[in-house]
């Protein structure tokens, strides 16, 4: 009987971006680096601000968010759609990037 051997490579490849994170990262609570080495790292990668946020849970300890984002968007609000929606799909030793699209619609009546 003779043996065949095939060799298969698959690639998805395309271009790193700096900054790395586009909107924000979520930090675990046990994750590998914390949210102090991380803010170092985006200053020196980034022109782009970031703001630390602190949360008080058992999964998520931080979040890194850009400070474009907090202008927008009120920082509760933000926390609660990170606790509801982001929350439930990670453990306590992952770092979770995010991407945020957010639409404001402003309705102004002049008299």
């Amino acid at each position: 009987m003779e043996k065949r051997r095939h060799i298969l490579f698959r690639a998805h490849i395309k271009e790193f971006v700096l900054p790395p994170i586009s909107d924000g990262l979520v930090l675990g609570r046990r994750s590998p680096i914390g949210h102090v080495a991380v803010g170092r790292a985006l200053d020196l990668l980034s022109t782009t601000p970031f703001e630390h946020v602190e949360l008080d849970d058992d999964v998520i300890a931080d979040l890194l968010v850009r400070r474009a984002i907090l202008r927008k968007v009120p920082i509760h609000q933000l926390k609660a759609f990170v606790l509801e929606e982001i929350k439930p799909t990670m453990g306590v030793e992952e770092i979770i990037h995010f991407s945020l699209e957010i639409e404001i619609i402003l309705d102004h009546k002049l008299t």
